[in-house]
């Protein structure tokens, strides 16, 4: 074998160059074109035929970089392998690789269906697309590490604390799961226990306790007939919400075949119930008023319909309305909070009674087993006074 290391920085980077090949020994060659670019290539024979592989432009490989490539060449025509085949396998084998976002999106998909909330895969997406991809999007999965998840956490692991333990957790599981598609290997970096909590505080100790926001019963008579005046669908919405005590998804979610109007009740199934179980809600008088007007401007099969016929409303048209009208510092969900302390303080309907109104699932195993039932004629008997009480 020729002498290795034949040529020099200084020479290379001198202007003496021809066009034409220029040995350093043992199969690597500096490359000069008429135009004095300059490239390495490595030079082996195989089988009675010569092949050329290119180690990359001298601007970004330097020497020694050229000459550690052509010395792992070397190594690997010792073992018996063919560098060029091994490189063509490594392409193909990077071509099937996957980043962060693709990994991201097949578990979304794999998974939308088994979410309660068609909407739960929006969420997924939204916020990873906010926080993560601008960080591991268009990474390889393989490669992502702990100082990406920090990067992506430590700015809103404070401000928005709620927020930032969600990405942690969606991000998680995507890792998880390209970890079974073989897509990676090692510990997951996103995980909590024994490995962020290490460095991040808990997140107990960085959120402050935050209630949603909730009007004092004795304004609620008052605020609804505000609500009365307002045109569009969003009002009806927010006072059904309120005379029912349900929760936003599962008003925007609702449609005509859980409303029977002739038995005054309103049937939301369990896949789309917080608690995974089917709840039977009576139907008040000005429920029933609110659901006949909507039935005259039926369209589709959504109750309160959203800007096309075949979609529901948007989840952020009733917190828009609050906003719009002056009332910024409520939310929609605080409403339960007002039915809670109106009942609790102002009535002598039994507690259970109260919490199955919510669709709360009764901590207290003997209580909960003493109310097996799910009360129906007592909360209807319940929510004829709330409506009562908040006609004024």
């Amino acid at each position: 074998m020729r002498a290795l290391n034949r040529l020099s920085i200084k020479w290379i980077e001198s202007g003496k160059r021809e066009p034409g090949l220029y040995a350093d020994g043992g199969g690597l060659w500096l490359r000069v074109t008429a135009s004095k670019t300059r490239s390495w290539i490595f030079r082996y024979a195989r089988i009675g035929k010569t092949h050329d592989i290119g180690l990359g432009a001298y601007l970004n490989v330097s020497l020694e970089l050229a000459r550690k490539k052509a010395a792992e060449m070397r190594a690997t025509l010792g073992r018996g392998d063919d560098p060029k085949t091994l490189r063509i396998a490594a392409r193909l084998e990077a071509a099937a690789r996957l980043t962060f976002r693709q990994c991201a999106e097949q578990y979304i998909q794999a998974n939308r269906a088994g979410w309660k909330n068609p909407k739960h895969g929006d969420q997924w997406a939204s916020t990873l697309e906010t926080y993560a991809y601008p960080v591991i999007g268009d990474l390889d999965v393989a490669r992502v590490e702990t100082g990406h998840i920090l990067k992506i956490l430590e700015p809103i692991w404070e401000s928005k604390n709620e927020t930032a333990s969600r990405v942690r957790g969606r991000v998680e599981r995507v890792l998880a799961w390209a970890t079974t598609r073989k897509q990676r290997t090692g510990d997951n970096p996103a995980k909590w226990t024994h490995h962020l909590d290490t460095i991040l505080p808990a997140p107990s100790k960085v959120k402050k306790a935050s209630h949603h926001a909730a009007l004092p019963y004795q304004e609620a008579a008052a605020f609804l007939k505000t609500m009365r005046g307002e045109p569009g669908v969003a009002p009806r919405a927010l006072e059904f919400t309120v005379l029912t005590v349900a929760r936003t998804n599962e008003v925007i979610g609702a449609t005509w075949t859980e409303i029977d109007l002739e038995r005054s009740v309103w049937t939301i199934p369990a896949e789309r119930m917080k608690a995974g179980k089917e709840h039977r809600i009576p139907l008040s008088g000005r429920a029933l008023e609110i659901l006949e007007e909507m039935k005259g401007l039926r369209e589709g099969d959504f109750v309160f319909p959203g800007w096309k016929a075949e979609t529901g409303l948007s989840n952020m048209a009733m917190l828009s309305l609050l906003k719009r009208t002056g009332h910024g510092g409520l939310t929609v969900h605080g409403f339960r909070s007002t039915f809670r302390d109106w009942a609790g303080e102002t009535t002598a309907h039994p507690r259970e009674v109260i919490e199955h109104a919510m669709a709360h699932q009764l901590k207290d195993k003997a209580e909960a087993a003493y109310a097996r039932g799910t009360l129906f004629e007592k909360r209807s008997a319940l929510m004829g006074d709330w409506e009562a009480f908040l006609r004024g």
